[in-house]
């Protein structure tokens, strides 16, 4: 997984704030699917229907999954619950569920929910008091800047790779480190399977 998977790396702000989206997006997967796989782009979908308005949600994208669903699975061990990030997968192709995945089915998720906001604020509490959050234009330049100077680093970042980055500028991090931060995201998205 990628760098917040790591127990002494801290998530960032959109991490946690994505991560409990996609908590709820998944919980009402498995209430009406039942523990059937989803893939990166379903539950950022599922995530975005039911919070249509949510700017965060709207930008992320499947090559930054890794972090949010590292919060995911955080989230449950915490609270003693199946983890819910095993459900989600980059290809749904010839997937269904295993036997490890139905406990998932028979969890009690209205408890889980009922915690997840505590859970939350604990996660947001242990930020970095360094981050400081930016609005999208800044953090847009602020990475047009950085790219502009260090072209060579930036070769492989892609328009669609860009809305991940800004995410991350908007968390907080600066554009080094969220370059950093990326690029071992989306190495570990390119290995999964």
């Amino acid at each position: 997984m990628s760098d917040s998977s790591r127990p002494d790396i801290p998530f960032t702000l959109t991490d946690i704030d994505v991560g409990a989206r996609l908590v709820e997006a998944l919980i009402a997967h498995v209430r009406s699917n039942g523990p059937a796989p989803i893939d990166y782009a379903g539950v950022l979908e599922r995530g975005r229907l039911m919070y249509p308005h949510d700017e965060t949600l709207g930008r992320a994208v499947p090559v930054g999954i890794g972090p949010k669903l590292a919060f995911v699975a955080r989230f449950c061990e915490a609270g003693g619950f199946p983890d819910l990030a095993r459900l989600v997968v980059k290809d749904l192709s010839g997937r269904d569920a295993k036997g490890g995945d139905l406990e998932i089915g028979g969890a009690d998720w209205p408890v889980a929910l009922a915690q997840l906001g505590a859970y939350v604020a604990q996660a947001r509490a242990a930020l970095p008091r360094n981050l400081k959050p930016r609005k999208e234009r800044p953090a847009e330049v602020a990475w047009y800047a950085y790219f502009c100077s260090h072209r060579e680093a930036c070769a492989k970042v892609t328009s669609e790779d860009k809305k991940e980055i800004v995410n991350m500028l908007m968390s907080g991090l600066d554009p080094g480190t969220a370059l950093r931060r990326f690029l071992a995201a989306k190495a570990d998205f390119e290995r999964t399977v």
